[in-house]
């Protein structure tokens, strides 16, 4: 989903347009580094999702690609599936249906994300890393 998201995202931003330019102003206005052009902020959220799919995917920096996911699965969620405005009850049906998954993916990385691979939890390395440093 994301690979071919992604890739899409990359090659046709313009399409995408219209439903991520108010979230990409909002996201613009509050987070630094957020691209002001529409086009260029479908881009780079596409760039992500690819990249990071494939390192996923592939075994390599599996937590941090589940977090750069889950990262951008937010704005899109939030820009292409604004079923609360869907005026048809078809519309807003399949809109929901689209959030809910969406949602449930992004449950997924985060799960991912902070998956230790049965070792330690990460609370537990930091008190850990801590305690050897003080002595």
């Amino acid at each position: 989903m994301f690979l071919h998201g992604g890739a899409s995202a990359l090659a046709g931003p313009e399409r995408l347009e219209p439903a991520a330019a108010p979230v990409v102003r909002g996201l613009a206005d509050r987070l630094p580094g957020v691209p002001r052009d529409t086009r260029t902020a479908i881009r780079l959220n596409g760039g992500v999702q690819v990249a990071a799919a494939c390192l996923l995917a592939t075994g390599h920096f599996a937590r941090p690609a589940a977090a750069a996911l889950a990262a951008t699965l937010v704005p899109v969620t939030w820009a292409g599936h604004r079923f609360w405005e869907a005026e048809d009850e078809q519309e807003r049906a399949q809109q929901r249906i689209h959030f809910l998954k969406n949602l449930s993916m992004l449950g997924g990385l985060l799960i991912a994300a902070a998956d230790t691979g049965s070792g330690p939890s990460l609370a537990w390395r930091a008190r850990h890393h801590r305690l050897q440093h003080s002595a």
